[in-house]
């Protein structure tokens, strides 16, 4: 049904402008809407892959005939007076905005056709494949390549979903079983503790294989074994009690060495400073070696030189010391060096692509002498450059390994036909990079899906209803996965999903949008509406008026000296510049002038009046790449319109970020529970149904990829098109790529990695 009744008022669905479907949605929902014909409480569907239609609440099959029917199918009939012929006489809202109209979803299509190529191991002629498939343990015929490789380096490019693990684990058996490698002779690097414990695990079912030589194995991440190797070696100089292992320790150094520069503990984005100092240590800069090219990259380095003097002064050292530790005592010491080289026989490195230099340069180090380094990776999932992982050592492996050669796994065991196709699609953009092709080992009848919700509160309704629709009809909640590039893309979603009934966890690194500090700054003006004294409100709204915090000590004081308002003590705050004290005596006003206006509206005014975009061009001007203020402020601008009063969107941020810790808390013990994620913490993991939100030019690619490109550099688009891609193989079913028509209120532009799929 196109047609429902809201009070005396009937709403005509295909006419209706394209922007007011999320508010007859959430209307629907309120049990505000009702069938024209029957009077039964109708909802709106905002689904994916069927156009939004009205639905009885309920009556599962409902007879009554829609009006909008009736309507057009009388619509052209005429009527004839005194000689002449009228048309039939239609409701205003009739009027047709084809610019507005829904746009239905469309799957991918012009894909090659699906061509079985099942597993063939009758090249291989091996008594030790053939004892693993009597362990039902079966490798394909370049698995098995890779596995039973004589001396020498190898590099196994392994695509998405093409058994790296279990060819690492089959290597690492068969050194043991048929070369008779000493376990304790072998390193077997992985990327997190769990993929190692994962080998171990998988290795006990491997023939011939005994718990005591597992044991043996030189597992483990690059820090783990690096660092036991410092521990070993100089145990006071290491010992764990010098560690700096808490996130908020290392912070405070910084910020104690920011007081010198005059930083703003609230103001200054510190943890994105100490991801920059993690970059320049991973990538062997020290202090002296960096060379800054923007103001906030001068203020880094500033407190990298603090932090560094502190750490030697207190005799204590960090996770990435633990790498650039090792590499110096090796190069300061060569018979240990040398000694390491003779201990090590041969060496396993599994995600190769995402090794930074001092990793690189370690492992080089190490394996000079034998060079029987093993090494797994896919330059297409290399995404993690801000650690400082780079994908030019997998791309030049024969530089450093001349030798060296390349086993291709091909074969993608996880994704249908279609999902690969499309990845194959999207990833060929790349120029840099090592050319691959992946084939599924299987096909089904769901082709990856584009859909086109108007902005992103529709597309968070449009993808909970579709999840709905899936678990209601006997899928489980642990099959869907929600990805987007940044953690403010998924305030929608999030927000919906808490509104739902589904089970849902999020990871542990996503902070509630509305406690971030650009957002909670524009919040506290709205706060100071209801309360004038509002004392955290206040010191939140100083760093956007250019003040520091000690004026609110100065405010307290003479709001209790004058018995005034801390809002009205603004006005009276002095700083010897007139433009700011002028500026000053309108907060009080401005703000007053908010009461009664809705959010959206208040919001604006703020921006327009109190001098917040000079506030926030400021910060991005000495911002890093990603801190982008105004986007936050645009975001908060979408959610806001949904509200019309502000103290209900301030009820609303409130429980949000309650929510937000709440389901922190709940995550590391839900199961069966539809997934929220970033894309970079997706990655090694796969669902039978992902939802890919924001997939357009701004998202994905990031806005600072775009100017990056506009500057001559296409790295990041390039590393832009790999997260896409890691996203797409992350589905081994189904797939869904969101395509807002608008994006924090302005009209948007498919992702330029689109074009290469048609749909």
């Amino acid at each position: 049904m196109k047609t429902a009744k809201q009070g005396n008022q009937l709403i005509y669905l295909d006419n209706t402008n394209r922007s007011s479907y999320q508010r007859i949605y959430d209307e629907g929902k309120k049990g505000l809407l009702e069938c024209p014909v029957c009077s039964e409480k109708v909802r709106l569907f905002l689904g994916i892959t069927k156009d939004p239609f009205f639905q009885h609440i309920y009556t599962k099959k409902p007879t009554c005939q829609d009006p909008a029917t009736i309507e057009k199918s009388t619509a052209d009939t005429e009527q004839e007076i005194n000689g002449f012929r009228l048309p039939t006489s239609r409701t205003i809202t009739m009027t047709k905005n084809s610019e507005t109209s829904f746009k239905s979803a469309k799957t991918v299509a012009q894909l090659p056709p699906f061509i079985s190529n099942e597993k063939d191991m009758s090249t291989i002629n091996s008594s030790y494949i053939r004892a693993l498939e009597g362990a039902n343990i079966y490798l394909d015929g370049n698995q098995a390549e890779a596995v039973l490789h004589p001396n020498g380096a190898l590099l196994v490019l392994a695509g998405a979903g093409s058994g790296k693990t279990a060819v690492l684990t089959a290597r690492t058996a068969y050194l043991l079983t048929e070369q008779s490698v000493e376990a304790n002779r072998i390193m077997l690097v992985t990327f997190t503790a769990k993929a190692a414990a994962e080998m171990k695990a998988r290795l006990l079912n491997y023939p011939n294989i005994n718990t005591s030589q597992i044991n043996r194995l030189v597992t483990g991440t690059f820090h783990s074994i690096f660092y036991r190797i410092l521990a070993h070696h100089q145990p006071e100089k290491w010992n764990s009690n010098r560690l700096l292992n808490i996130e908020w320790q290392r912070r405070q150094i910084l910020k104690d060495a920011g007081r010198e520069l005059e930083l703003d503990e609230k103001e200054f984005a510190y943890d994105a400073a100490m991801q920059q100092i993690g970059y320049w240590k991973n990538s062997m800069k020290s202090p002296k070696q960096v060379k800054t090219e923007t103001s906030w990259d001068e203020k880094v380095l500033f407190l990298y030189e603090r932090y560094e003097q502190f750490k030697k002064e207190k005799e204590l050292f960090d996770f990435d010391d633990m790498l650039s530790g090792c590499h110096q005592l090796l190069e300061e010491e060569p018979d240990l060096l040398e000694r390491y080289q003779n201990r090590f026989d041969y060496f396993l490195i599994d995600e190769f692509q995402d090794v930074n230099k001092v990793q690189y340069e370690l492992i080089k180090m190490l394996s000079k002498k034998k060079k029987n380094v093993f090494v797994v990776g896919d330059d297409d999932q290399s995404i993690y450059a801000f650690r400082g992982s780079d994908p030019q050592y997998i791309r030049y492996f024969e530089r450093d390994f001349p030798q060296a050669e390349v086993v291709h796994l091909s074969e993608n065991y996880r994704s249908s036909h279609s999902i690969v196709e499309a990845a194959n699609k999207i990833i060929v953009g790349n120029k840099h990079r090592r050319p691959k092709q992946m084939h599924a080992q299987f096909t089904n009848h769901h082709a990856p899906v584009l859909f086109f919700p108007e902005d992103e509160e529709e597309e968070a309704t449009m993808i909970v209803t579709d999840i709905s629709e899936k678990i209601a009809a006997g899928a489980d909640p642990s099959d869907f996965a929600i990805l987007f590039r940044t953690n403010t893309a998924a305030r929608a979603v999030f927000e919906r999903l808490t509104t739902s009934s589904l089970p849902f966890k999020i990871d542990q690194d996503i902070d509630s949008f509305y406690e971030r500090f650009i957002i909670k700054s524009m919040l506290s003006f709205l706060k100071l509406t209801l309360n004038e004294d509002d004392q955290q409100a206040m010191a939140s709204i100083l760093p956007s008026l250019f003040l520091k915090q000690t004026v609110l000590t100065d405010l307290k004081a003479e709001s209790i000296l004058n018995d005034s308002t801390l809002l009205d003590c603004v006005s009276h705050v002095k700083t010897k510049f007139p433009f700011q004290e002028k500026k000053l005596k309108k907060v009080a006003p401005v703000i007053r002038s908010l009461t009664g206006r809705s959010p959206l509206a208040a919001i604006e005014k703020i921006e327009k009046e109190l001098g917040f975009q000079e506030f926030l061009k400021k910060r991005g001007n000495e911002g890093n790449q990603w801190d982008k203020g105004s986007d936050d402020i645009r975001d908060l601008k979408v959610a806001a319109k949904n509200f019309t009063s502000i103290q209900d969107f301030l009820d609303h941020a409130d429980h949000m970020a309650a929510m937000n810790k709440e389901m922190k808390q709940q995550s590391k013990k839900t199961k069966n529970a539809v997934t929220l994620s970033t894309i970079h913490r997706a990655k090694g993991l796969e669902y039978k149904m992902v939802y890919v939100l924001g997939t357009v030019d701004g998202s994905i690619p990031h806005d600072y990829a775009l100017e990056s490109l506009r500057n001559a550099d296409s790295e990041p688009l390039e590393e832009e098109r790999r997260l896409l891609y890691v996203a797409v193989t992350r589905a081994k079913e189904e797939l869904y790529l969101s395509v807002p028509q608008n994006r924090r209120g302005k009209k948007a532009n498919p992702s330029r990695f689109l074009t290469s799929i048609r749909y």
